[in-house]
C-alpha cells in the first residue's frame, strides 16, 4: 500500500540445491528434470523451464505463468495463494493452468519475456509465446481466479429483454452495462476489452431497442449501476472520438468507489487501485459519537473533487491503527485531517484542523494550487547521535550535517523492516568504525520511514547518497556493490569508483543486492531486478 507501513517482510528463502547425506553430497533429481520436456508439478503448479516451456504451451489453451526469484519476499508471499488459485481453477474444470519459472535460473526465458521485476505474471493463450498478456489482477487467490475466469468465458453477459436486464442490474452492488446500437462496432469491442480487465465488477451488454427505451437512452452509453451514492452514472460514447478503453477503465474505477471510503481490509485494494492522485484522510475514533458527526462536513466537501481527490475515513482504533506511524500520529491525535499527494507521499495538514465542508474544500484547493507547503515528519535525535561511529540523522538534523561544506557525508537511507538494509547493517557499522577518526568524512544513516526531507524523496531501500564537501548542495547516488571495501574505494576516490577492467564470470551475479521498493511510494508488490 502507498501509505500503509509494511512492518515486516518475508525472510529470504534458502537457495535450492543438494542435500548432504552420510558425508556425501546427493544432487537432487531436479537438475535432470530440467533437461527433459516432461511437465512436473509442485503444489499443483507446473514447474517450467526452457526445455518444457513449449510443451506446456502446446498442452494448455490458457497458461498463466509466474516468473519469480527464490530470494524475493513478495514471491514467497504469493506462492500459497498461487497454488490455491491453481487448485480452485482445476476443481472448477476451467481450461486454464498455472505455471512458474525461476527467472534467476532460466535466464533465457526471463530475457525472452522481458522480466524486470518479481513476481511478474503473464498469460499465454493458444500456445502463442510472442504476445503474452500482462496480468493486471490482484495478487491473491481470489483475484487470480477472477482474472483467469473472466478470460475463459464471455467478458460481458448479453442482455436481451427488460426482465433479464433488471435482474442483472439488481444482482450486485455494482454492475456495468454497455448499451450499443451495434455490438460489432469498434466502441463495443473496446467495451469488451475493458470488461476483460475490470474483473471485480459484472459486465452486461445489449443492443436491444427496448432496453435503450427502458433506461432512457438514445445513443451508445455505458451505465454504471450502484446501490449507493447517486445510484447510476452514465458515460456517453463520443460519436466522433469513439470509446477509449483506458479512459473508461479509469472512470469506472473512480465512480465505483463510494464518495467517502472507509479504510478497511476489504476496501484497501479499491482505494489504491483507483489511482486517484490525492487522498484526503479524516482520522477519527469511531467509538466517539462527536467524532463520527464530523463525517457530515467531510462528505459534503467530497463531491467537488471526485476523480482528483479520494476522501477516506480512517478509524484510529481499528484497521487504521497500522498507518498512524506513517503520519506521525497516535490515536490521541484524532480527530485530525491529512492530505497525501500519492506520487511522492508528501503530506499536508491544516494549520488548525477545521472540519466544516467549506474549510476542507478551501484547504484542498490551496494544496492543489501549490499554495501549501508539505508537512515533513522528523523523529527526535538520540542524545548520542553525533558521538557514534555511524551518525544517526533525523529530519531536523539532516541539513546541518549532510550539507556541511567541510565534510564529505555518506548517508544510508533505510527502513527498519527492509531485509536488504538488515543484510548490509554490519558492513555499514564497520565502515563507520573505519572512518570515525577522519575529520572530513562522516558516515551516517537516516530512518526514511520516520523522517522526511523537503528536496529528497526516497523510493527504495536501502538508498545511499554521498554529499561532497564544498559549496553548493551536491548529491551523488551510490549504485555499486554494498561491501566495506567498495565503500572505502568510493570514499577515498572522492565520491566515485576508480575505473577497473570488468571481471569475467560464467555466472554473472548482482553484487549490489536488490533494492526493496518503498511501500509508501509504490503500489507494486514486486522486487526489482
Amino acid at each position: 500500500l502507498f501509505w500503509l507501513l509494511v512492518l515486516s517482510l518475508a525472510c529470504l528463502g534458502p537457495a535450492l540445491g543438494g542435500e548432504e547425506e552420510d558425508g556425501e553430497v546427493v544432487v537432487e533429481e531436479e537438475e535432470d528434470n530440467m533437461l527433459s520436456d516432461e511437465l512436473g508439478e509442485e503444489d499443483g503448479v507446473l514447474v517450467l523451464h526452457e526445455h518444457n516451456f513449449a510443451h506446456a504451451l502446446s498442452e494448455h489453451q490458457l497458461l498463466l505463468v509466474e516468473f519469480y526469484a527464490p530470494w524475493c519476499g513478495h514471491c514467497q508471499q504469493l506462492a500459497p495463494a498461487f497454488a490455491q488459485a491453481a487448485a480452485v481453477l482445476r476443481n472448477e474444470s476451467i481450461p486454464a493452468w498455472l505455471g512458474k519459472v525461476d527467472a534467476t535460473a532460466q535466464v533465457a526465458l526471463a530475457n525472452e519475456f522481458g522480466i524486470t521485476s518479481y513476481p511478474t505474471l503473464k498469460l499465454f493463450r493458444n500456445g502463442n509465446r510472442t504476445h503474452p498478456i500482462a496480468y493486471t489482477g490482484r495478487m491473491d487467490a481470489e483475484g487470480i481466479v477472477h482474472w483467469v475466469r473472466r478470460r475463459t468465458s464471455p467478458s460481458a453477459t448479453l442482455l436481451q429483454d427488460t426482465d433479464t436486464a433488471a435482474a442483472f442490474v439488481s444482482s450486485q452492488d455494482l454492475v456495468v452495462v454497455g448499451f450499443f446500437k451495434d455490438l460489432g462496432s469498434e466502441a463495443a469491442q473496446a467495451f469488451y476489452e475493458v470488461a476483460s480487465e475490470v474483473v471485480d465488477v459484472p459486465f452486461g451488454v445489449t443492443e436491444a431497442d427496448e432496453l435503450f427505451q427502458a433506461y432512457g437512452l438514445s445513443a451508445d452509453t455505458i451505465c454504471l449501476f450502484k446501490k449507493f451514492d447517486e445510484g447510476r452514472t452514465d458515460f456517453p460514447v463520443d460519436p466522433a472520438q469513439g470509446l477509449n478503453a483506458s479512459e473508461l477503465t479509469q472512470l469506472l474505477r473512480v465512480h465505483s468507489l463510494e464518495l467517502v471510503m472507509e479504510f478497511t481490509n476489504k476496501t484497501s485494494d479499491q482505494i489504491f487501485g483507483a489511482k486517484i492522485p490525492h487522498h484526503m484522510l479524516l482520522f477519527l475514533n469511531k467509538s466517539s459519537s462527536a467524532q463520527l458527526a464530523l463525517r457530515d462536513g467531510f462528505q459534503a466537501a467530497a463531491g467537488a473533487f471526485r476523480g482528483k481527490v479520494l476522501f477516506v475515513v480512517v478509524d484510529v482504533t481499528g484497521y487504521g491503527t497500522d498507518v498512524l506511524p506513517f503520519f506521525g500520529l497516535t490515536p490521541a491525535d484524532a480527530p485530525t485531517l491529512r492530505l497525501v499527494k500519492m506520487e511522492n507521499n508528501r503530506k499536508y495538514r491544516m494549520e488548525q484542523d477545521t472540519f466544516s465542508d467549506t474549510a476542507i474544500r478551501t484547504f484542498i484547493q490551496a494544496v492543489l494550487d501549490g499554495k501549501v507547503k508539505p508537512h515533513l515528519l522528523s523523529a527526535e535525535p538520540p542524545e548520542d547521535w553525533d558521538t557514534r561511529p555511524v551518525k544517526v540523522l533525523v529530519g531536523k538534523t539532516f541539513e546541518q550535517v549532510a550539507f556541511d561544506e567541510t565534510k564529505n557525508v555518506f548517508v544510508k537511507f533505510y527502513a527498519p523492516w527492509c531485509s536488504h538494509c538488515q543484510a548490509m547493517a554490519a558492513a555499514w557499522e564497520e565502515l563507520g568504525e573505519r572512518y570515525k577518526d577522519h575529520e572530513d568524512i562522516v558516515i551516517a544513516e537516516l530512518d526514511a520511514t520516520a523522517n522526511e526531507l523537503e528536496d529528497i524523496i526516497i523510493n527504495g531501500f536501502p538508498t545511499l547518497h554521498y554529499f561532497p564537501a564544498g559549496p553548493g548542495r551536491k548529491m551523488v547516488e551510490y549504485k555499486s556493490a554494498r561491501d566495506v571495501e567498495t565503500f572505502s574505494k568510493f570514499l577515498e576516490n572522492g565520491g566515485t569508483l576508480p575505473e577497473e577492467p570488468p571481471a569475467v564470470s560464467e555466472t554473472p551475479e548482482n553484487s549490489t543486492g536488490r533494492e526493496e521498493p518503498s511501500p509508501l511510494g509504490t503500489a507494486e508488490t514486486r522486487d526489482e531486478l
